[in-house]
């Protein structure tokens, strides 16, 4: 869509459609429920099931997405529709089609031997009329390709795009905005649904370096109300690198978030450790974040060197220091991109899934843990 992009209606989700009684959601603790995989030879209408990145649920429809961050080099660039059953706790996962994401002239996203503007998908949710769905995508500096967020119909036709701030703009020349790979990764609509938030994964180039393993950084956090407009961008601070790398590389980054109401988020980082023999460790964490009194720092083009208040954050869980993880069902936590609150459970308590990005690794497995929400 680049030159062209959809223009976005008078508002981006109908007014009709906000929830505006919606409760907000809390999390005192989470309770470990049990968890499936998907192989990785699964295919459904002809492509192959693997890089969830995204899933999100839609109460409406009872209907689960999940979002491949394939960029379309292994099948067109595509998200699925399924179903995901909690009544034995552990979440059984059903994928009934493949929908393929269409650019604005009807055809598929293109892949990066095609180039053009190729997609690498993060994040999807339903949006509240649960007739279409949002997703985002990473930054690809070597394509010049910038993240973006559109809009799509349950059946993959395009429908819209969201406007982002310049400071999201793919520089070639001088080190700026968002780092290669490193783009839009969290994507959540308030309880309410009367606004959206996005998440960067890790810093822009002028907000300072990435994690390390003896330090932290920020990742901007940006809210937008129904029509668009900007609300307020906010620096989430993140942990460092969880353990020291005996390979090449490691990292640590935010890769989902969940409103949990108009200020306070649920935010996945992942930690990814490279070892010696090529196999990466996963160090995944849950944290309540909060705005608070967090400097708006949308008018603050680079965070390095500057004055300003990071949003708050608690930690809720830690899935490497759960006991429940010992359980010969739970080998191995993966690499956690994933997270939707599910349907209420019996005793009304919400469900909360996360699910793993296999990285069409033989070596990785798509995972999903399913947990109940203890207020």
């Amino acid at each position: 869509m680049t030159g062209r992009l959809l223009l976005l209606a008078a508002a981006l989700w109908t007014a009709s459609s906000l929830a505006a009684s919606a409760e907000p959601n809390t999390i005192g603790a989470l309770r470990f429920l049990g968890s499936s995989t998907i192989p990785n030879d699964t295919e459904v209408d002809g492509t192959p099931v693997g890089g969830i990145s995204g899933i999100d649920y839609s109460p409406k429809s009872e209907t689960w997405a999940m979002i491949s961050d394939d960029r379309s080099d292994k099948a067109a660039a595509r998200f699925y529709l399924g179903k995901i059953d909690l009544s034995e706790g552990t979440p059984q996962v059903s994928l009934d089609r493949a929908v393929i994401l269409q650019q604005i002239d009807g055809n598929p996203y293109p892949n990066g031997r095609a180039g053009g503007e190729v997609p690498d998908a993060e994040s999807i949710r339903f949006d509240p009329s649960g007739a279409s769905v949002w997703w985002s995508t990473e930054a690809d500096r070597s394509l010049g390709v910038p993240p973006f967020v559109r809009e799509n119909a349950i059946d993959g036709k395009a429908m819209a795009a969201l406007a982002l701030p310049q400071v999201f703009a793919v520089n070639r020349g001088p080190d700026r905005g968002p780092r290669n790979n490193l783009g839009l990764e969290g994507l959540s609509f308030t309880p309410r649904q009367d606004a959206l938030w996005l998440a960067m994964e890790s810093a822009l180039y002028e907000d300072g370096p990435i994690a390390t393993t003896t330090s932290g950084t920020v990742a901007r956090f940006t809210k937008f109300d129904h029509n668009g407009k900007l609300l307020g961008q906010y620096a989430y601070p993140l942990d460092p690198i969880q353990a020291v790398p005996t390979g090449e590389s490691a990292d640590n980054g935010v890769t989902e978030i969940l409103a949990l109401d108009d200020s306070r988020l649920l935010v996945v980082e992942r930690s990814g450790v490279e070892g010696a023999d090529g196999i990466w460790t996963l160090y995944i964490r849950l944290y309540e974040a909060a705005v608070a009194d967090a400097t708006d720092v949308s008018a603050i083009p680079a965070l390095a060197g500057a004055q300003y208040r990071p949003m708050t954050k608690r930690l809720v869980l830690n899935l490497a220091k759960m006991p429940e993880l010992g359980t010969p069902i739970l080998t191995k936590i993966d690499n956690i991109e994933a997270v939707s609150f599910g349907p209420d459970l019996p005793n009304g308590n919400r469900s909360l899934i996360l699910a793993s990005d296999n990285n069409f690794n033989p070596h990785q497995i798509t995972q999903f843990l399913a947990f109940e929400v203890l207020p």
